[in-house]
């Protein structure tokens, strides 16, 4: 995938991980941009180690794949570093 692909699944992962996470949450888009594309790496990798595949580019599979991540490390930021 190019980094134009990264950087779109990324939007789209960090803005729905965003949006399924409940409470405040204080990143903009630039933390939202950066949590998505770190998911759709994190998805990727995890996926990929439980055998569910990974992220490929701009399809559903890896729109749930990278968004996955995202929510992970979503998750993560708010508990641990915010």
């Amino acid at each position: 995938m190019g980094i134009l692909s990264w950087i779109i699944l990324g939007l789209i992962a960090g803005a729905l991980a965003k949006w399924l996470m409940p409470g405040e949450d204080g990143g903009g888009w630039i933390v939202t941009m950066g949590l998505g594309i770190g998911g759709a790496f994190v998805g990727g990798f995890v996926g990929q180690f439980i055998g569910l595949g990974h992220a490929t580019g701009i399809n559903i599979g890896s729109i749930i794949t990278a968004t996955l991540g995202a929510f992970i490390l979503l998750f993560v930021y708010n508990r641990f570093i915010r």
